[in-house]
């Protein structure tokens, strides 16, 4: 069951929800896919090109929380808010393995982590202002381009970095799952030029966030 919240209250738990992401250590629900995989010895430039690549991942889901906050906002159905709640309860366990992982090859987070959020917060709460069918479509295409991209960095991971492609491999299928589930839950195919839209967003963040 949802609780049934008035608006005042979703947005004291969105700002008290942005303050833990960009500044608290998350922790999971889930142990980390890469807890399984043994530790293989990699070069020092191996190191940082992983590092940069779980950067990136990292700073998607900081976004990915502030998307799911800011759609919560406007939910009409407390199906739709339900929804939204179990995939940003998935999306918390894939920051937390993230930032463990980055934390474990010597990197660093993104400089830009609050930029990410405030406009990821504000790009959500406009895509849950559109309805909750128009929400479900944002979310069923949203996952649909971070699967892509974290399906192109499984190709770019060094080799010998398991631990990370262990991680990644894991949250292909969850952002797989959560696209699915928003399509059967109603989610609205989202316009051409709403996915564009979205798509140089997300380059334009695994661009600044690979180097920076």
């Amino acid at each position: 069951m949802v609780r049934v919240t008035s608006w005042a209250d979703r947005l004291i738990a969105a700002c008290d929800q942005g303050l833990k992401t960009v500044a608290a250590t998350p922790a999971g629900n889930r142990p980390s896919p890469a807890d399984a995989v043994a530790a293989a010895p990699m070069t020092g430039s191996e190191l940082a090109e992983s590092a940069r690549l779980m950067r990136v991942n990292r700073a998607g889901e900081i976004a990915a929380q502030a998307l799911y906050t800011g759609q919560a906002l406007f939910a009409r159905d407390t199906r739709t808010a339900g929804h939204l709640a179990r995939a940003a309860a998935e999306e918390v366990d894939h920051l937390a393995w993230c930032t463990q992982r980055l934390a474990e090859l010597g990197g660093r987070n993104s400089i830009f982590d609050p930029a990410w959020y405030v406009g990821s917060l504000t790009v959500g709460a406009l895509a849950g202002a559109a309805g909750d069918a128009n929400s479900l479509g944002f979310v069923e295409e949203t996952e649909r381009q971070v699967e892509s991209h974290i399906n192109d960095h499984l190709t770019r991971l060094p080799e010998q970095d398991a631990k990370s492609r262990a991680i990644l491999a894991q949250m292909s299928a969850d952002e797989a799952r959560h696209g699915s589930e928003a399509r059967e839950a109603g989610g609205r195919t989202i316009r051409e030029p709403v996915r564009t839209f979205m798509a140089v967003g997300g380059e334009l963040l695994r661009r600044i966030a690979y180097r920076l």
